[in-house]
């Protein structure tokens, strides 16, 4: 095993137990502000970490990855993902929690968190799971 390659699978690690987290604050039924606060911060992890997989990932495969888009676009062309603009939409988001607190942003978010974002990182961790036991 190679370092990059090391590297991705230590990170999907890492991805797989934040993405456990983030798994039992979507199960929840109503959030208080406290528990949608922590489920947003275990989405800015799992995804943060998922980006950086596709991209160390990538890397071994010979591509230069220079940041999350490009991560995501090269991912989704090359069919490590699926639903690339739910992917770029959930880094816009991502972008916007992680820098600031606003209650209405907040919300939004937290119901987009469990529609659509938490699906596509479900596919991503199973996909990935599959790649390790390959």
């Amino acid at each position: 095993m190679n370092y990059q390659e090391a590297r991705w699978k230590q990170r999907f690690q890492n991805f797989s137990r934040s993405f456990m987290l983030l798994k039992t604050t979507v199960e929840l039924e109503k959030l208080s502000v406290i528990e949608r606060a922590g489920m947003i911060q275990f989405f800015e992890i799992s995804f943060e970490l998922a980006w950086k997989v596709l991209k160390d990932f990538q890397e071994e495969e010979g591509f230069s990855i220079s940041s999350p888009r490009d991560a995501i676009k090269t991912a989704f062309q090359y069919q490590l993902i699926e639903n690339g603009k739910d992917w770029l939409e959930a880094l816009g988001d991502r972008n916007l929690t992680v820098h600031t607190y606003q209650e209405e942003t907040a919300q939004l978010v937290g119901l987009k968190i469990k529609s659509t974002y938490y699906p596509i990182l479900k596919d991503f961790h199973q996909s990935f799971t599959e790649r390790l036991t390959k």
